[in-house]
């Protein structure tokens, strides 16, 4: 018997009328939702199904991706759907965390909005920048970015996908060396941020400080992180996980690596698009990987 692995999307993911059935059609969904309005301060529905420019903001993106996620997963755990073991790229680690029991939806959407906000103020804009590199492996563009200085791997998303971040001269700088060294393409990315750098640093410790007063649970199933992409098993962990997460390398291909290698053999992506269920193709064709992103979704699952 293989085991399950629930998979949640990360920022950029976002798309007007995410989880809009799940909060008409369902009494739970439209819960987690409702309550994700009274904890912020605002509407999340309206954020979330309603045209708008916040959006895409990153101080709101995060919490509207958190509910709308958490939201699906509730509903599903009401179905009876478990999972063996979970994890979330970037932001989606935060949904995860909800899954495996080591923090309650309200925390976790009250953390990525306090998240959201210091990602938002920690790098002026037009400071830092992320390009996504096409057609290279981790080790051929490590040995091109290593020597230059303030730009690192922002994300190992999955072969021939690699995100590379810094400071914007830097990642210019780095993806011209990228094309010279054979990359197909470099593709710079639409975001407000130099996320996964060393220019988040701060922000990571300025979390922590918040994570102190966060409550946080021994999983009840294991989640596995991204700063390591080893299982986590103990609370001990978390805390010190997150605050490193945001500056850290995104190491998404090694999770998925690591629980194919324990057994793992359906992945199921919760939340808006179908990014996770791409990078799966990239990474193994020989598992069964589910999107869910609508009610209709769900008849998959039974």
């Amino acid at each position: 018997m293989g085991k399950t692995a629930f998979l949640f999307p990360g920022q950029g993911a976002q798309v007007c009328g995410m989880g809009q059935d799940f909060y008409e059609k369902t009494e739970i969904g439209r819960k987690v939702f409702d309550r994700a309005s009274e904890l912020l301060g605002f509407s999340v529905p309206e954020l979330c199904f309603e045209p708008n420019d916040r959006l895409d903001i990153t101080e709101y993106t995060q919490a509207a991706m958190v509910t709308t996620s958490v939201a699906m997963l509730k509903v599903m755990e009401d179905m009876g759907i478990k999972a063996d073991v979970t994890a979330g790229l970037s932001l989606g680690e935060y949904c995860a965390l909800v899954a495996a029991g080591v923090m309650s939806a309200d925390d976790a959407i009250l953390t990525v909005r306090r998240r959201g906000i210091l990602m938002q103020e920690a790098v002026p804009a037009g400071i830092g920048g992320m390009s996504a590199v096409l057609g290279m492996n981790a080790e051929q563009i490590n040995e091109v970015v290593d020597p230059i200085p303030n730009v690192q791997v922002a994300n190992y998303n999955c072969p021939g996908q690699i995100v590379i971040s810094g400071k914007l001269d830097a990642v210019e700088l780095a993806s011209e060396k990228l094309k010279e060294a054979g990359a197909r393409r470099i593709l710079p990315l639409n975001v407000s941020g130099p996320f996964h750098s060393y220019l988040l640093e701060e922000a990571g410790e300025k979390l922590g400080s918040y994570l102190e007063d966060v409550t946080v649970n021994e999983p009840v199933i294991p989640y596995v992180a991204n700063v390591t992409a080893k299982y986590v098993t103990s609370a001990e962990e978390v805390k010190p996980l997150l605050t490193k997460q945001v500056s850290s390398s995104v190491r998404w291909q090694q999770s998925i690596e690591e629980m194919i290698e324990n057994g793992v053999d359906r992945f199921i992506e919760i939340g808006p698009g179908k990014t996770l269920s791409g990078f799966m193709k990239k990474i193994n064709r020989n598992v069964t990987v589910l999107n869910i992103e609508k009610m209709e979704d769900l008849e998959k699952l039974k």
